[in-house]
């Protein structure tokens, strides 16, 4: 099911609050991280380059699902292929989130996923948190493989970059991109501690079952 919002102010400022509120938490910093929403006729997202605490409604750029932003309006945030790639493969996706966690970002650098270390792994819809290879960030390449990461899993690490996670809404996909970074964190701390005993499948399946139905009333 396509979860679309309207193209309004309040939808523009919803994602305004989400970069905040996402600074606010430390996840991201500066002008490193950018947010979509889908709409009914393309999507929003941040523009490029823009500190939050400075964005206004009327800077969110708007952008078609498929095809190349307009050159005549705002320069749209430099990610911006791989916040169309996921929607377009994703019709179930309505928010995406990009951020540089520390922590994830840390795993990053040594190019390899998050396995299941913790049953919170479930809340990425399987039995790790996948990595992708490395491009140029706003590449077509870097495009391609978070969305082919992203087709069974509703976050992941991109190497050397930092991460990305996916929602029906803005709130879910914040609530992941805070999750996988705690994740992160645990995974860490586990390692430098000694080694981490990972979930079997049977654990990971029965968490996926009981998320399911983990949402609010």
């Amino acid at each position: 099911m396509t979860t679309c919002l309207p193209d309004t102010t309040e939808t523009r400022q919803a994602i305004i609050d989400t970069c905040l509120r996402m600074e606010a938490s430390g996840i991201n910093q500066g002008t490193a991280g950018n947010v979509s929403a889908r709409v009914a006729d393309g999507l929003l997202i941040t523009p490029s380059a823009v500190p939050y605490v400075e964005m206004t409604p009327d800077m969110i750029c708007k952008l078609p699902l498929h095809g190349d932003p307009d050159p005549a309006d705002r320069k749209p945030s430099t990610e911006w292929r791989f916040h169309q790639s996921i929607m377009q493969a994703r019709p179930d996706v309505g928010a995406v989130v990009h951020a540089h966690p520390a922590h994830a970002a840390a795993i990053a650098t040594q190019r390899r996923g998050i396995p299941p270390v913790h049953y919170m792994i479930a809340a990425f819809g399987g039995s790790d948190v996948p990595i992708t290879g490395y491009a140029l960030f706003g590449s077509p390449e870097l495009a391609a493989m978070v969305a082919d990461a992203l087709k069974d899993r509703d976050g992941c690490l991109m190497a050397n970059h930092g991460a990305t996670t996916v929602g029906p809404t803005l709130d879910r996909a914040l609530w992941r991109m805070e999750e996988l970074e705690n994740l992160a964190r645990v995974y860490i701390l586990a390692l430098s501690s000694g080694t981490p005993v990972l979930l079997s499948q049977a654990d990971i399946d029965d968490a996926l079952g009981s998320f399911a139905s983990y949402k609010p009333q």
